[in-house]
């Protein structure tokens, strides 16, 4: 995916026997699908969606025009939607797209490389990363409030400061046969 390109969302399988499909959004909300005109899909289609509906597990229900059955929506299993970059509104001072946060270096606020953020969640109780260590599993940290010190793009560096007890291996807390 070029860096003039932002995705917005992925199908994940079709919905019916009419050519509908589920996409699994990566926007803030459906208008997006629909407000900046069309998509492309990965091999370079241009799909101008219609949103149908969303379901219960939030997936979003869509039409295109020229995908008029369940084999064409079937071959559109597993491909992103993507949008210009420059068909977006422009941010607001302190604002980001996910996108731009992807891949950056994750900084622990005393200068100790914590890994890279590999995703960027929200489960309804605040803004979360996942950053990848070197070495070993990815940790989840908090993306907001103090724990956020400063997204700097330019160095490709996210400064965080996670709460105490965040960062603690097992290894590191005090175990007591029973």
């Amino acid at each position: 995916m070029s860096a003039d390109r932002l995705v917005v969302g992925a199908i994940v399988g079709p919905q019916g026997v009419r050519g509908q499909f589920k996409v699994k959004l990566f926007a803030e909300s459906p208008n997006a699908l629909t407000h900046y005109g069309p998509l492309q899909t990965d091999d370079g289609r241009a799909l101008q969606l219609a949103v149908k509906a969303v379901n219960s597990k939030g997936l979003v229900i869509a039409s295109a025009v020229g995908v008029d059955s369940r084999d064409a929506a079937e071959a559109l299993r597993g491909m992103t939607l993507s949008i210009a970059r420059a068909a977006l509104p422009d941010l607001a001072d302190g604002e980001v797209y996910h996108a731009d946060i992807l891949g950056l270096s994750a900084i622990h606020v005393d200068g100790t490389a914590l890994g890279t953020i590999i995703a960027l969640y929200n489960f309804g109780a605040g803004e979360i990363v996942e950053v990848k260590p070197a070495a070993g599993p990815s940790v989840m940290l908090p993306f907001e409030g103090d724990s956020l010190v400063a997204i700097e793009l330019d160095n490709r560096q996210v400064i965080l400061a996670p709460p105490a007890g965040f960062l603690d291996s097992e290894d590191s807390t005090d175990q007591t046969d029973v």
